[in-house]
């Protein structure tokens, strides 16, 4: 079992930039796959970027402007968010899947991060 906290939400104007974490703690090992979601109010969640061993992949609307990245020796997801949008706006969580991101199934979720961009 792992447990993620996410921080780093908050309010931003149009064109700023935040970066969100994620805390992993518990039995890390065997979580190969991480990802950031998100959801906007009266929207379905929408994946916005993996990250494993080996690769990346982003959702095409913040493909150049948000990056993953983990810090292994942290135990820490983060997702840096540039140039943001109010189309950004939504509660951001990362999850955890127990095998490669190419067939991940993301069992592990956080509570959240509310980000904002007006």
């Amino acid at each position: 079992h792992v447990q993620l906290v996410e921080s780093g939400g908050g309010s931003v104007q149009t064109g700023g930039s935040l970066r969100l974490s994620c805390a992993v703690a518990g039995y890390t090992r065997g979580w190969y796959c991480m990802g950031w979601f998100r959801q906007a109010q009266g929207k379905e969640r929408e994946k916005v970027a993996t990250i494993d061993s080996s690769a990346t992949t982003y959702a095409d609307s913040v493909k150049g402007r948000f990056t993953i990245s983990k810090d292994n020796s942290k135990n820490t997801l983060y997702l840096q968010m540039n140039s943001l949008t109010p189309e950004d706006t939504a509660m951001y969580y990362c999850a955890a899947s127990p095998s490669w991101c190419y067939a991940a199934v993301f069992r592990s979720w956080g509570q959240g991060t509310q980000v904002t961009v007006s």
